[in-house]
């Protein structure tokens, strides 16, 4: 190491989502008096997939049985709650049903009882009569209750964490260039001209993770393409008690059209998952040429569209038609009517996708030298937050020790 460099901070952190923050606020804990820099696009936190969920703290009940995915989503529910008592973040522990409308489900409703005991998840059986208990104008022919499961406010999380981490944000810094160079650390170009020198780079750039990671000179293997999720509130709340769930078909990341009672007391419902536009595509009418053409570019992409073009055609239908969304509602909810769905607010999940148009669906964190880069973290990675932090943090801290 040539001692005439001046860094600017130890660590520098592009991405000031919940799990880039919560890095930050593990290395501190961590490594008291490590400099930490983190550099966040926008002018303030979490306002991308942290900020455009349905703010569910989850059990992890669907995911496979020693998965990153089922170790930090069930010890991360834990965490979150307490975080959220810790610091007065609105919370709830609520518990959520997972309801089977038609018979073939059947058979999956059954695998997730198994699955969420093997993950160590309480679970409570319920018949059609039963589901009434919680919640009285939801339908089904079975349904498992999850008591696990919870809501909070994962952007005031996300503020929290930026303070408690003693971290300097940057906000407004996208970062447009990278250098690294192993024996001179890394310097990261802003698009406003400033230029930040660190001995190590975590990326946590969620929907443009994998862009970072060929800017710092390596290939991620993956392509983030975005999905977007569709949202309605309800209006009128008082038909949801609390969190009711459809049985998620395994062969997708994707766990289908919910009832989500929020920390305000509002009901959303949604989402779908249909293919956006632009990293940003918040609605139909956003289009980013580059990036569009960045998606058609990848092989996997259309390999996709070949694989599972019946399951899209139906998520486009609901997108472009409020009667077919409410048709998919009412299975759950057979109350609900067009007029009670009210569009609000869109999400993008940053779906990392292999060349072979597998959609991957563990959390995948890569290493290189001098930089560290999460590479896909989906739901539930809000609520993972804090373990998902923390293992971000060991490998950079490991990296930053051999620097």
């Amino acid at each position: 190491m040539r001692p005439d460099i001046a860094y600017d901070c130890d660590v520098l952190v592009v991405g000031g989502g919940i799990v880039g923050l919560s890095t930050a606020f593990a290395i501190s804990r961590a490594a008291p008096g490590t400099r930490v820099t983190v550099l966040e696009k926008e002018p303030g936190p979490a306002r991308h997939q942290t900020g455009r969920n349905s703010g569910v703290i989850h059990s992890g009940i669907y995911y496979r049985p020693g998965s990153l995915k089922a170790r930090f989503a069930v010890r991360g529910a834990a965490e979150m709650v307490k975080f959220c008592a810790e610091y007065g973040i609105a919370h709830a522990v609520t518990g959520k049903l997972i309801v089977a409308t038609g018979r073939q489900e059947l058979p999956r409703l059954h695998a997730l009882v198994q699955r969420g005991r093997e993950n160590g998840i309480p679970v409570r059986e319920l018949g059609a009569a039963q589901i009434a208990e919680y919640e009285p104008e939801v339908r089904g022919l079975a349904a498992i209750r999850v008591g696990t499961t919870g809501i909070c406010d994962f952007v005031g999380v996300a503020r929290q964490l930026a303070e408690a981490s003693g971290a300097e944000i940057r906000y407004g810094a996208r970062v447009v260039r990278v250098d690294r160079r192993p024996e001179r650390g890394v310097a990261v170009a802003t698009a406003r001209g400033d230029v930040v020198r660190a001995r190590v780079l975590v990326n946590c750039a969620g929907l443009y993770c994998d862009e970072v990671a060929r800017l710092t000179g390596d290939d991620p293997g993956v392509r983030i393409v975005p999905f977007r999720g569709e949202y309605y509130e309800l209006a009128r709340p008082e038909l949801v008690r609390g969190l009711v769930y459809p049985v998620p078909d395994p062969a997708f990341p994707f766990l289908g059209v919910h009832l989500t009672r929020g920390v305000a007391g509002d009901v959303h419902v949604g989402p779908n998952a249909v293919p956006a536009l632009a990293r940003e595509g918040y609605g139909w009418g956003v289009v980013r040429p580059r990036e569009l053409a960045g998606t058609l570019s990848w092989p996997g992409a259309w390999r996709i569209a070949r694989r599972h073009w019946r399951y899209g055609a139906g998520e486009l239908r609901r997108s472009v038609s409020r009667t077919a969304f409410t048709e998919a509602v009412r299975r759950l909810l057979p109350a609900v009517g067009e007029e009670d769905l009210v569009p609000t607010a869109a999400g993008v999940r940053a779906q990392a996708v292999l060349r072979d148009g597998t959609l991957l669906d563990d959390f995948l964190i890569r290493e290189s030298a001098r930089a560290v880069h999460v590479l896909n973290a989906p739901s539930p990675a809000a609520t993972a937050s804090l373990p998902i932090g923390r293992e971000v943090a060991r490998r950079a801290l490991t990296a930053l020790a051999s620097a």
